[in-house]
C-alpha cells in the first residue's frame, strides 16, 4: 500500500477524558475546536496560518481569549480534523489509501489553499493521490470505497470519478503487463485451462488470467460497482464471457450466498432485490456471455425476493435462447407459497414457450422496406442438437416434478407435449417420467393413464426400456402389448426374418394405431383402448405373462440357442423338427395371446365401451374364428 509522510516533529497530541485531546506544550491553549463530543484544545497561530475558513470564523467572532468554535459538519470528523491540525503543527503525520480521502475534504472544508501558504496540505495531498494512489490498483478501489461516507465532498471532488476511471484502464490492459497483486481464488475460465490447440511441445503458463479484476470489485458497493462496470463495458475493450464472469462472481458475494436464509428468517431484502435488478440491468447482450444455469439462479433469486414482472420477463427471453445449456437442478425452481406444488411450473412452461418460438421464428426474417413490413426466408439451420439437448432436458426435468404428488396430470402433459417430436430420437427419458408419475399417482383413472401413455411412442425405446415396460405393472395392458410387439419386430429383423410383420393377422395391426401420418406404436394416436376388466377372449394373467417370458427368452435366447445346438449334434435326426418346432412356438405364442386380447376388444366394443377413443375399423367376426383356427391347426401341425 503507498503512503505519504508528511512533517518532522514529533507528535504531541494526547487525550484526556476519551474526548479531549490537546497538544502537551508549555504554551497555553487559545482556541477550542468542537467537533461532535470530541473537543480540541489547540492554539490560534499554526492553524489560521493554513486555514482561511478558521481565520474566517475567529474574525467574526466577538469572544475574547479561548476561543470556541464549533465546526462538527466537518467531513470525516475528529480524526480527518486531526490529520490537518498535526499538518499546520508540522507534526508527523501519515497518509495512505484509508485516510486520504478523508483528509482531502477535510482540508477543502478548512480551505487550506495555495493562496493561504505554499505548499498547503490540498496540493499535497493531490500530488500524492495523481502520483500513487490513482496509479495503484488496490489503493484506487479503497478509496473508492470510502468515497460514499464521503458525499458530496468526494463527489464534487471529482475523486469517485478518478477512481472509477483508474480502475477502468487497469482491467483492461493485457493480463501480460499486470505487475500488482489482485484478489483469485476461482478456477479460470475454459479458455485458459491450458489447452491449446496450437502447443507445440513447450506449454506457457499464463500467469494473469484474463478476469484477474473480478474478485477484487466485489468488495464495492452496489451504486459504485455499477458505475465501475459500466466504464470498462463503454471503453469496449473487454469480452462479454469477462463482464458476464465479473457480474457472477458479485451475484455469489453480494446476492446468492445467503438469500434463501434471510428470505426464510423475514430480513428485509430491499438492498438484494436492488442488487439483483442491477446485475440484470448489467448483462450483456451477447449470447453465451453467461451460462444458462446462472441465469437460472437469477430467475430463481427474482421469486424468492417478489421483483417486477420486467426481471423475470428479461431473464425468461435469455433463458429462452441457451436453454440447451441448462441443467435439470437448474430448472427446478420452488413455487411460491400460494401453490400447494413444489416446484413453479408455469415459469419453466414460459421458458420452454420461448425457446420453441425462437426455434420456429430462425425460418424466417423480417425487415423494414419502405413503411412496409417484409417476410422473407431465414437459411440459417436451426441446431439439432440444441432441439436433441433441451428435449433430454425437458424429459429429465418431467422425472424429477413426477414426484410431486399435487403435480396436475394436465401441466405434465403440456410440459411433455411442448417438445417438438422430431426433437426425441429416443424416448428412454420420457418413459421414466410416465413410470414416475404413474408411481406417484396411483389413483389414476384408465382414461387419465391412456391420455399420459399417448405421449409415449413405442418405437422409439430402447432395448431395455422395452424389457423394463414388459415387467412393469404400472403400465396399461395395451402399452404393453405394443412393447411387446415392436420387440418382436426388432427381433425378427435382427435374425434376418423380414416377413414377420406381414405374419401377424389383421387382429393384431388392429390392436395398434393406426398410420395416420405416424409410425405404427405411437401411443399419441387415438386409437382403440382394449377393456381389460372382464369379457370373454381377454388374455388372462397368465397369458400376458407367458407373453413377457417369451420376450424374455428372446433376450436370453443365446444360451438356449447353444444348448439347443448341442443336443441337434447328439441326435441329427430329430434337428428339422426341433427347428420347426421352435420357430413355431416363436412366433405363434404371440399371435395367440394377441388373437386373445382382440376377442375380448371386440367384444367390449359391441358392448360401447366408454374407454373407446376411436374404432380401430370393422372386422368381419368370423374371419377372427377362422383366422383363430388356423393358427391352432398349424399349431396342430
Amino acid at each position: 500500500m503507498k503512503h505519504m509522510k508528511l512533517g518532522s516533529k514529533p507528535d504531541l497530541f494526547q487525550t484526556e477524558g476519551g474526548n479531549i485531546r490537546f497538544v502537551a506544550t508549555e504554551l497555553a491553549t487559545d482556541i477550542v475546536i468542537s467537533i461532535g463530543d470530541v473537543k480540541f484544545c489547540l492554539h490560534k497561530f499554526p492553524l489560521l496560518s493554513k486555514s482561511s475558513c478558521l481565520q474566517r470564523l475567529v474574525a467574526s467572532s466577538n469572544v475574547e481569549g479561548n476561543e470556541e468554535l464549533d465546526i462538527s459538519d466537518i467531513p470525516g470528523g475528529p480524526s480527518a480534523f486531526e490529520i490537518c491540525a498535526k499538518f499546520c503543527y508540522g507534526m508527523i503525520v501519515t497518509l495512505n489509501a484509508y485516510n486520504v480521502l478523508a483528509a482531502r475534504c477535510a482540508a477543502e472544508y478548512l480551505e487550506m489553499f495555495e493562496t493561504i501558504d505554499k505548499g498547503n496540505l490540498i496540493y499535497k495531498i493531490d500530488v500524492f493521490l495523481t502520483s500513487s494512489i490513482f496509479r495503484a490498483w488496490k489503493d484506487s478501489i479503497i478509496v473508492l470505497q470510502s468515497t460514499k461516507s464521503l458525499l458530496p465532498w468526494s463527489e464534487n471532488l471529482k475523486v469517485i470519478n478518478h477512481c472509477i476511471d483508474s480502475i477502468a484502464s487497469k482491467a483492461l490492459i493485457d493480463p501480460s503487463e499486470v505487475e500488482w497483486s489482485y484478489t483469485y481464488n476461482r478456477k479460470k475460465l475454459p479458455s485458459e485451462n491450458g489447452h491449446d490447440s496450437h502447443w507445440n511441445g513447450v506449454r506457457k503458463q499464463l500467469i494473469v488470467p484474463k478476469d484477474w479484476w473480478v474478485e477484487d470489485l466485489c468488495d464495492l458497493e452496489m451504486d459504485l460497482y455499477k458505475r465501475v462496470i459500466m466504464m470498462i463495458k463503454a471503453k469496449g475493450r473487454t469480452s462479454p464471457i469477462v463482464i458476464g464472469e465479473a457480474l457472477r462472481a458479485y451475484a455469489y458475494r453480494r446476492l446468492l450466498g445467503s438469500l434463501e436464509d434471510a428470505v426464510s428468517n423475514g430480513v428485509d431484502c430491499t438492498k438484494r432485490r436492488a442488487v439483483l435488478e442491477t446485475i440484470i440491468f448489467l448483462l450483456p447482450t451477447e449470447k453465451g456471455s453467461v451460462s444458462c444455469g446462472f441465469l437460472l439462479k437469477l430467475l430463481k433469486a427474482a421469486c424468492l425476493l417478489e421483483a417486477g414482472e420486467s426481471c423475470h420477463d428479461i431473464l425468461i427471453k435469455r433463458i429462452g435462447t441457451q436453454l440447451d445449456g441448462a441443467s435439470v437442478s437448474d430448472l427446478l425452481i420452488p413455487a411460491n407459497t400460494s401453490e400447494n406444488t413444489l416446484y413453479n411450473v408455469n415459469l419453466i412452461i414460459a421458458i420452454v414457450e420461448e425457446f420453441v418460438s425462437r426455434q420456429s421464428d430462425t425460418g424466417k426474417m423480417k425487415f423494414q422496406d419502405d413503411d412496409e413490413i417484409v417476410e422473407v426466408e431465414n437459411l440459417t439451420p436451426v441446431s439439432s442438437t440444441s432441439n436433441l439437448a433441451v428435449a433430454n432436458l425437458i424429459d429429465g426435468y418431467l422425472a424429477e416434478i413426477a414426484k410431486d404428488t399435487n403435480l396436475p396430470l394436465s401441466k405434465f402433459i403440456a410440459i411433455a407435449e411442448m417438445v417438438p417430436p422430431a426433437s426425441r430420437k429416443n424416448h428412454d427419458g420420457l418413459y421414466r417420467a410416465i413410470d414416475m408419475y404413474l408411481k406417484e399417482h396411483p389413483s389414476l383413472s384408465k382414461s387419465e393413464k391412456k391420455a399420459l401413455c399417448r405421449l409415449m411412442d413405442c418405437k422409439k425405446l430402447s432395448q431395455d426400456a422395452c424389457l423394463h415396460a414388459v415387467q412393469n405393472e404400472r403400465l396399461p395392458l395395451r402399452v404393453v402389448v405394443q412393447v411387446l410387439f415392436f420387440e418382436q419386430i426388432r427381433a425378427s429383423a435382427a435374425s434376418g426374418r423380414t416377413d414377420a410383420a406381414a405374419e401377424l393377422t389383421s387382429a393384431v395391426h388392429s390392436l395398434l394405431p393406426r398410420e395416420n401420418g405416424n409410425s405404427y406404436g405411437s401411443s399419441r394416436s387415438a386409437a382403440t383402448t382394449t377393456t381389460e376388466e372382464d369379457g370373454t377372449g381377454v388374455p388372462t394373467s397368465s397369458d400376458i405373462n407367458s407373453f413377457r417370458s417369451l420376450r424374455l427368452a428372446n433376450n436370453s435366447g443365446g444360451s438356449e440357442r447353444s444348448s439347443g445346438s448341442s443336443d441337434i449334434n447328439n441326435s441329427n435326426n430329430k434337428s428339422c423338427d426341433d427347428k420347426s418346432s421352435s420357430k413355431s412356438k416363436g412366433s405363434l405364442m404371440p399371435k395367440k395371446i394377441l388373437s386373445k386380447l382382440w376377442s375380448g376388444k371386440t367384444n367390449a366394443s359391441e358392448n360401447s365401451s366408454s374407454d373407446t377413443s376411436e374404432s380401430p375399423g370393422s372386422l368381419n367376426p368370423e374371419e377372427v374364428k377362422s383366422t383363430t383356427s388356423r393358427n391352432t391347426r398349424r399349431l396342430v401341425t
